[in-house]
């Protein structure tokens, strides 16, 4: 049974999104207490009257924004796929002049979860395990992401094969590094940045975009740490 816990609003400043008369959340109120649930209890409880317990308000107003549960699950499927999957394409076609600082900012996109959700990435991968359908969004984002990495690759001169082989290496990596949750500290990872670029790419990174990817882990470190 999952504790009760505070509110998960979105509203830092109120003023952006007024309630009016006896509304008291909003749609991403709801889209946020679910996803909560979901990364921690698993989809079987992402359920109406938990996540109005969750927000303490009434189950009825659920259906101001949703038609039902399933339209709930069906938007917490998109609000993924235009956040983590998005945010990983984008990772990819990010300013680099070199395949090592291109490989960087992918890292730099997983590394930080204010911009790539690692649990909720994982909690999606669970549930495809429950659902045939949720299976097939995630194959085509899996394909997707595989082929914005392929593509970041082919840019730099590598041969389609060459470039598909080494973006595969690259995300499913990543994808089961954080998987292994090694509760690694930043600096012991950084230190193994070199190594890794040079793995990933077959070329020695550059001093200067070493530390560049350090000073971004250093400060979503910091920032996390708040």
């Amino acid at each position: 049974m999952t504790d009760q816990k505070s509110p998960l609003l979105h509203r830092d400043d109120p003023s952006k999104e007024p309630l009016t008369g006896n509304i008291k959340v909003t749609r991403q109120d709801w889209l946020n207490v679910a996803m909560d649930v979901l990364v921690s209890d698993g989809v079987e409880q992402v359920k109406v009257l938990t996540l109005a317990e969750r927000l303490q308000v009434s189950r009825s107003s659920f259906y101001w924004y949703f038609k039902s549960r399933q339209d709930l699950l069906d938007a917490l499927l998109t609000f993924w796929e235009n956040t983590n999957t998005a945010a990983l394409i984008s990772g990819t076609k990010a300013s680099a002049k070199t395949i090592t600082a291109a490989v960087c900012n992918v890292f730099n996109c997983f590394i930080d979860p204010s911009v790539f959700n690692t649990a909720l990435d994982f909690a999606i991968r669970d549930w495809a395990r429950r659902s045939g359908t949720v299976r097939r969004v995630l194959d085509q984002s899996d394909t997707k992401r595989l082929t914005a990495l392929q593509q970041m690759f082919e840019r730099f001169g590598y041969v389609p094969l060459e470039a598909k082989t080494r973006a595969r290496v690259l995300y499913y990596m990543q994808i089961g590094y954080t998987d292994a949750d090694l509760h690694e500290p930043m600096e012991e990872r950084t230190a193994l940045l070199p190594h890794y670029l040079l793995s990933f790419t077959g070329v020695e990174p550059l001093a200067e975009e070493i530390e560049a990817s350090a000073a971004h882990a250093r400060a979503v470190e910091a920032a996390l740490m708040r």
